[in-house]
């Protein structure tokens, strides 16, 4: 059984820094395609940051240059380094695996102006 494990959300203000943890059990982590979406109040879940199975990192252009995804093989974990946070950044931020889809169960981020 496949399960996703956020943690590492909270508040802090406007220029801060976080660092999300997604901790994987019951899969093959290594070489898998991992992503990190958010989602917004009242807005649809979008992808902000991944890595490909190739290794390969892409990221959302609001994001960009400010946010940064890595893995931990050794300890099935995928990180995002949130620096530079705006108040836009308020969200839940999702963990996702594909083919098959799972997600996890979100942690909250919110930034304080």
């Amino acid at each position: 059984q496949v399960q996703l494990v956020e943690s590492g959300g909270g508040l802090v203000q406007a220029g801060g820094s976080l660092r999300l943890s997604c901790a994987a059990s019951g899969m093959i982590f290594s070489g898998k395609a991992m992503g990190w979406y958010r989602q917004a109040p009242g807005k649809q879940r979008e992808l902000i940051a991944m890595f490909t199975n190739s290794g390969k990192t892409l990221y959302d252009d609001s994001v960009k240059g400010r946010f940064t995804i890595s893995r931990d093989n050794a300890k099935n974990t995928v990180y995002l380094q949130l620096d530079s946070l705006k108040p836009e950044d308020t969200a839940a931020y999702y963990c996702h695996t594909y083919n098959p889809d799972y997600w996890g169960q979100g942690t909250q981020v919110t930034v304080s102006s």
